[in-house]
């Protein structure tokens, strides 16, 4: 009896291991992923037109020298490794919008004087909200906390970008950083709603159904099923494995828990049954006779 527990609790010890193999890749892709999909009051927004890495600048003057401020940043995806500059004046891997700032003068080589990874990887916690009037959307990504410019508080981090429906794409626009969130406007089309029950132009035959909840649903139950089966797949050749290398097994004994597998059947068919014989309808037997 005692090595037979010992041995469940071998196999249960594996069995959980096969489990965090299996599982932990998709809660690793999970964690705070934004691929410029979501769905806000009934309608699906699309923001990968607007993915790509895109630069923008603005110039302040302070005599006698020049400071430059370049955003750097894709709204989908992380930012490359910049070829020939030293990782020192680039901001770390995982990084989606990098703000650095140079120090130009007469005379002098231009300097880096910061590097500011506004949102970035594990701190991104993207939030979105629609915007009224005029129609669009917030959105804001995260970023680590960075020494603010005035007092060297680390302060966290937030690229906020105001993203305005308009008809026809415009140029991302620069508004102010202010140490702690670095403001975006930009015009495009993506920010626009076009369901159908706003009478917009879909651009097919798409409406709304097509694209709410009922999609990510049956994509949450499917994702369910495959984790699912790869669970069982990884504790029949666990199994079988365990059960090869300990006991010598083969042919059916190599499957795991043998005995309750070939009881299956017979359970299955004793909750039919009884499922069967609790919703049969009963006679009524008031007019016969009962024996005595």
């Amino acid at each position: 009896m005692y090595a037979r527990r010992r041995i469940t609790l071998k196999l249960s010890q594996l069995l959980a291991f096969a489990a965090v193999l299996l599982l932990a890749p998709c809660a690793l892709a999970d964690d705070n992923a934004f691929e410029c999909h979501f769905t806000l009051e009934g309608t699906q927004y699309d923001l990968t037109l607007l993915g790509g890495e895109h630069s923008i600048a603005r110039t302040r003057d302070l005599p006698p020298s020049t400071m430059v401020d370049t955003l750097r940043f894709d709204v989908c995806a992380e930012l490359p490794r910049q070829e020939g500059v030293d990782d020192r004046d680039q901001c770390p891997a995982g990084t989606r919008a990098c703000l650095s700032t140079i120090n130009q003068k007469a005379d002098h080589d231009d300097r880096v004087v910061s590097v500011i990874p506004v949102a970035q990887g594990s701190f991104l916690d993207a939030s979105y909200s629609l915007l009224s009037s005029p129609e669009g959307i917030s959105l804001t990504l995260h970023g680590a906390s960075y020494p603010h410019p005035t007092n060297s508080t680390p302060t966290p981090q937030a690229l906020v970008m105001t993203l305005l429906c308009s008809g026809e794409a415009m140029d991302p626009k620069f508004t102010s950083y202010d140490g702690a969130e670095l403001q975006v406007e930009w015009a495009h089309p993506a920010a626009c709603k076009n369901d159908v029950g706003d009478g917009g132009d879909t651009g097919g035959d798409k409406t709304p159904a097509d694209d709410g909840e009922p999609k990510s649903m049956g994509s949450g139950i499917g994702f369910f099923f495959l984790v699912l089966i790869l669970a069982l797949v990884g504790y029949f050749v666990l199994g079988a494995y365990y059960n090869y290398s300990t006991y010598g097994a083969t042919g059916k004994d190599l499957i795991p828990h043998r005995d309750f597998w070939r009881e299956v059947p017979n359970m299955l068919s004793d909750v039919v049954s009884h499922l069967c014989s609790s919703v049969r309808p009963r006679h009524n037997t008031r007019g016969g006779y009962i024996a005595v």
